[in-house]
């Protein structure tokens, strides 16, 4: 969705506030289950609605300039067909949210998603009511789940409802809410090489006023249609010693416990990664009645070792010689080699016009790959040309190169043997006379 621009001047999709906030005014979708059974005749599984989203008070850094910024002005007229929810960000801050404010001057796509949303053990009641909004910015390490509570209306004969989720509007026409908790990441998939370490990065953010002093952190790997748990922590907020119950089900794995109590920050420590370690995490954030998830990717890499099988070439005069390439331990699996060679008359190296045959993959029982390429090289290549077998691999940052020099063939020893035999006999002859 794009995210709707309410300025005067300039790129920014923000608008003024007060001395250092600014409104911003989010394009999205209201999503809703679909009544119908989707892709058998009974229609789509979720349905989306327009709907805008206005942060009123998010943090503005102090370079920033907010002259060319408008306040915002709901409509003139209310609409009550209209989904415009209006949010104070102020107290928990979105972390990181200045990156709404130049997205659309970057040409950066936001994702914004909005859903109604029950907390557990809640009655059903229409007063508050909460929503989750999920927001998401192409091209940057910023992901964000809300929680919204609706504010209070005073409602009188003049009050409107809007009409699809019957809730009351304010004399301007909006949803009045607040956010009440959130959790954030600062990636959405990260790198990391085998038998290293990483750090998945979550954290959470509440009001100041808060919901629960209990907070369980759960982080879950799925991959290939398989799941299970990796670690989940509960603790108190209150505690200043920061006690807490863990259960690793994944060797090696860790959360800080202080910092989960001090900071908020419910980060995963993976040591010693493995192939296996490798899928989708989700960082669930349990906070009394509430929770919220965020979703990282971890991907495994190894950058594959690369040699020849001759540390010099010596042409034969009357039979091919074969040249073998072998990339080792690598992973992911894909893996190009390539040959190539350059003559001493020329400047650049050409691909060399055989490029010989690959063995299949061999998978080791670490999860790494290996991978050979063999060519044929005719005793008519000219000496001192290099054959380079090149290597290229999403864990190497450039494509790695080995070569071979092809020295000029050796004299036939038979005959310098023969020739050896001959002239000895010859000296022992003439010295026996």
């Amino acid at each position: 969705m794009r995210v709707t621009e309410v300025i005067l001047i300039g790129c920014f999709m923000a608008c003024v506030g007060a001395d250092g906030v600014a409104d911003v005014v989010l394009s999205c979708s209201l999503v809703e289950e679909g009544a119908g059974l989707g892709g058998m005749g009974g229609g789509a599984l979720f349905t989306r609605t327009p709907a805008t989203l206005v942060l009123r008070d998010v943090a503005v850094a102090p370079e920033e300039s907010l002259e060319t910024l408008t306040p915002f002005v709901p409509p003139s007229i209310p609409d009550p067909d209209a989904i415009l929810f209006e949010a104070q960000v102020s107290s928990p801050e979105i972390p990181n949210a200045d990156v709404l404010l130049h997205a659309d001057c970057n040409e950066q796509e936001v994702m914004c998603e909005i859903s109604s949303y029950s907390p557990r053990g809640a009655q059903d009641s229409s007063d508050p009511s909460y929503f989750m909004v999920s927001l998401d910015v192409e091209g940057v390490e910023f992901s964000t789940t809300l929680i919204l509570q609706t504010l209070t209306v005073e409602k009188d004969q003049s009050t409107l409802m809007q009409n699809k989720l019957g809730l009351p509007l304010s004399q301007s026409g909006t949803l009045l809410s607040e956010v009440i908790f959130l959790v954030f990441s600062h990636m959405k998939s990260v790198s990391a090489p085998l038998r290293g370490d990483v750090l998945l990065n979550c954290g959470f953010k509440q009001q100041e006023t808060p919901l629960s002093q209990e907070v369980g952190i759960e982080w879950r790997l799925q991959h290939r249609g398989k799941g299970r748990k990796v670690l989940e922590m509960k603790t108190r907020l209150d505690d200043a010693e920061g006690n807490a119950e863990v259960f690793a089900d994944r060797r090696d794995s860790s959360m800080d416990a202080a910092q989960l109590v001090g900071e908020g920050n419910a980060s995963l420590t993976l040591n010693k990664v493995l192939v296996e370690d490798q899928g989708t995490y989700i960082c669930t954030v349990s906070l009394g009645h509430f929770h919220a998830q965020q979703v990282i990717q971890l991907h495994v890499i190894q950058p594959p070792h690369v040699s020849l099988s001759e540390e010099k070439l010596v042409l034969k005069t009357s039979s091919p010689q074969t040249l073998s390439c072998h990339c080792s331990k690598y992973y992911p699996l894909d893996a190009q080699m390539e040959w190539l060679s350059l003559s001493p008359t020329d400047t650049e190296p050409i691909v060399f016009p055989d490029q010989g045959s690959l063995s299949s993959h061999r998978q080791h029982g670490d999860g790494t790959y290996s991978l050979s390429s063999r060519i044929t090289v005719p005793p008519s290549v000219t000496p001192g040309t290099t054959i380079t077998c090149r290597v290229s691999h999403l864990a190497l940052d450039a494509p790695v190169s080995v070569s071979v020099l092809v020295e000029s063939p050796e004299p036939d020893t038979y005959w310098w043997v023969l020739g050896f035999l001959i002239i000895t006999v010859i000296f022992f002859y003439q010295v026996m006379r």
